[in-house]
């Protein structure tokens, strides 16, 4: 059985007030005009996983303006070990707060729950902005097939933020060094090997997969293209080796959070960077199946999927077919666009949600589809 939400409750989140939504299996087509509010039901979703969500919002920008009282989002998910409850939300001046099944638990703890994937507009410049947001994108990747990802990077970059607090300190000791360089070496190399092991489950998955959008070539480097160190006993000799660099720097200049994704379109062995806007959507959504195939491949069920506006930028063939490949690969799958219209052809096999803006609070209802 598909992992997917049977309900989902917004309480003061962005523009709704009190939304409660029933889905079922099915994809989930939500419609309404720009500012009704369709983005933020898919961002609720992408909170019920680790990490700030799909706008990578703070917790005081999510809730209901301009009262802002806190936010509270809740859930009831069908997995295949039975169904459970998500909770997440946070008060004014209070972090975000998680319950699972009712009971306090840290927000890593979701990802062993709920696999969620997502795409939205802001990710279009992903091959031609810095290296930060590939990487970040990469890590929701290995984060998706190993939600303790997640905590390995947490302790990497705390025991970063360490190093480079001595380093602008100009402190010479070595022995204040070597310990937080063991903590890196120690979490970077299992960094390194989670997503190494991603990138290899997205290749086995794009090469058996039948699909009409263009595959990708990935690997990864580091900055100007030269590679970061990845096992654990060279994070820590380069580490050793370059803190006189980095001292004058003021901060480290090697190791795992320096990597970058490199992606090639396969079948014209061009960078992603050169393509051209088209093809760069195009690598990015068969990215974002082919990372499915291969959580449904290690699950046995399919990621829940968030795709924004992402019917609009494609032609009438490519939009049916990327219709047909979510309904054949059986996720329950968000997808938004302005009108019904963007979803034809689909009705009966995905549900139909309609937002409209009251006042200035979005409201919800179900709606028919062409």
């Amino acid at each position: 059985m598909p992992c997917h939400l049977t309900s989902l409750t917004l309480l003061r989140f962005r523009s709704h007030l009190r939304t409660r939504l029933t889905p079922d299996p099915r994809p989930v087509a939500i419609f309404g005009a720009n500012g009704a509010g369709k983005t933020n039901l898919l961002e609720a979703v992408s909170l019920l996983s680790p990490g700030r969500g799909l706008r990578r919002a703070a917790p005081e920008d999510l809730a209901l303006r301009p009262d802002a009282q806190g936010w509270k989002l809740r859930a009831e998910v069908a997995t295949g070990a039975g169904a459970r409850a998500l909770e997440t939300g946070a008060l004014p001046g209070q972090s975000r707060s998680v319950r699972i099944d009712e009971k306090a638990a840290p927000q890593l703890a979701l990802g062993g729950v709920l696999a969620v994937l997502w795409l939205t507009p802001a990710m279009d410049r992903l091959w031609t902005e810095a290296a930060e947001g590939r990487r970040r994108f990469l890590d929701r990747i290995a984060m998706s097939f190993a939600p303790d990802h997640g905590g390995a990077v947490l302790a990497y970059e705390r025991a970063m933020r360490e190093r480079n607090r001595l380093l602008r300190d100009a402190v010479t000791d070595p022995a204040w060094y070597r310990a937080l360089e063991a903590q890196m070496a120690e979490s970077g190399a299992r960094i390194a090997a989670t997503r190494r092991a991603a990138l290899a489950a997205l290749a086995a998955a794009t090469g058996a997969a039948e699909t009409v959008f263009p595959a990708a070539d990935l690997g990864i480097t580091g900055p100007e293209g030269v590679p970061q160190p990845e096992a654990e006993a060279d994070i820590a000799a380069a580490l050793a080796e370059t803190r006189r660099r980095d001292m004058a720097a003021g901060r480290t200049l090697i190791g795992p959070h320096r990597a970058d994704l490199a992606a090639i379109f396969a079948a014209k062995g061009q960078p992603a960077a050169l393509c051209s806007t088209g093809e760069q959507k195009a690598l990015l959504i068969s990215l974002v199946l082919a990372n499915a195939r291969a959580l449904m491949a290690q699950r046995g069920a399919p990621p829940v999927l968030l795709l924004d506006e992402v019917a609009a930028h494609l032609d009438a063939d490519r939009r049916a077919a990327l219709h047909a490949e979510v309904l054949a690969l059986g996720a329950q799958a968000w997808m938004t666009g302005t009108g019904p219209e963007l979803f034809a052809g689909q009705r009966g096999a995905m549900q139909g949600l309609e937002v409209v803006s009251d006042g200035g609070a979005s409201q919800v209802v179900e709606a028919d589809l062409p």
